[in-house]
């Protein structure tokens, strides 16, 4: 028994809590809105799925940011490509291209978008978080020349129940998308050689080229796949609010990135955790409902999400001086 008491007291000890502090975040947040709002229809089955709607699509832009970051790049201009992908998608059905059409050039535009970025900082070397900022600019520009800033109607009642609006039972279809997303990004980053390099990559270039890792090609192609998932969720945009438009995406960038840094990946590269962003997401996701429903204006629930962030930077900066 004394054995026993001693082997745990040191596994406790060396219990990495740091790890899992967003875990632990995010219960006691629910348990908090759950006793204080619970009257005021937080805990209600309409508000919850509410949350994971409005959640959706910022998670699934983090499960490729995860892999961005990991590899110790960073892509600031997933809102602007979800805009413009939402507006090329809308006038792809607009045109008669149908819903293949439609996803072939919402996932392109992503994909040449993400390309463009993954050349600029592998071959021309040009860091990426000047690459993004300005990719960032272009892309919103180009979402709001190509229709003078008006608004594209989508009335593809196919398209709109696939990437939006319908439902699988009870299930938003938001939430399969995210869980597919979740699925597809974490049995790639934890169970595939492709995974074992992207975090060789961001943990220390040198060590991955002399281990044999192509470094320039793998950060090419997890920004290429951003720009593609950024695409995706333009597509999920459009679909859900039933129009393309040039604003969406404004400000998912900061709200991904506050995501994939609370759910455990380091802002520096070599560790990356999916599913750690997805909670991370949620929790980013439930305080800014609670917020709502305590009936904070839009000015203080930003004060607190930058609280937010600054916090997740902070924790970045513990593990990568760990």
């Amino acid at each position: 028994m004394q054995s026993k008491a001693t082997g745990v007291l040191p596994k406790l000890k060396q219990f990495n809590w740091r790890q899992y502090i967003v875990y632990f975040a995010f219960i006691i947040i629910l348990i908090y809105f759950s006793v204080t709002l619970g009257d005021d229809g937080f805990l209600t089955t309409y508000n919850l799925l509410n949350i994971v709607r409005q959640t959706a699509i910022i998670a699934i832009m983090g499960v490729a940011i995860t892999f961005v970051m990991s590899t110790g790049e960073i892509d600031l201009s997933i809102g602007s490509i979800a805009a413009l992908s939402s507006l090329t998608t809308a006038l792809a059905l607009e045109s008669g291209w149908g819903v293949l059409g439609a996803l072939l050039v919402g996932l392109g535009t992503g994909l040449i978008i993400g390309l463009i970025n993954g050349l600029l900082v592998t071959k021309v070397l040009i860091p990426s978080f000047l690459v993004t900022l300005g990719m960032m600019g272009v892309a919103r520009g180009l979402a709001m020349w190509i229709t003078n800033t008006a608004p594209v109607p989508i009335t593809n009642d196919t398209y709109v129940y696939l990437f939006g609006a319908g439902n699988v039972g009870p299930i938003p279809i938001l939430l399969v998308w995210m869980a597919v997303a979740v699925l597809v990004g974490h049995i790639i980053l934890r169970k595939t050689p492709f995974g074992r390099r992207v975090l060789a990559t961001g943990g220390n270039p040198n060590a991955a080229r002399f281990s044999g890792v192509n470094v320039s090609r793998t950060k090419l192609l997890v920004l290429t796949a951003s720009g593609m998932v950024a695409g995706l969720a333009g597509m999920l945009y459009a679909g859900r609010m039933h129009s393309g438009r040039y604003t969406f995406g404004e400000g998912d960038e900061l709200s991904v990135i506050a995501a994939v840094i609370l759910g455990g990946t380091s802002l520096f590269g070599g560790v990356g955790t999916v599913v750690g962003t997805v909670i991370g997401a949620l929790m980013i996701g439930t305080i800014n409902n609670g917020l709502i429903i305590m009936g904070l204006d839009v000015s203080q629930q930003m004060i607190v999400q930058g609280a937010i962030i600054i916090l997740a930077v902070a924790l970045g900066r513990k593990k990568i001086g760990k």
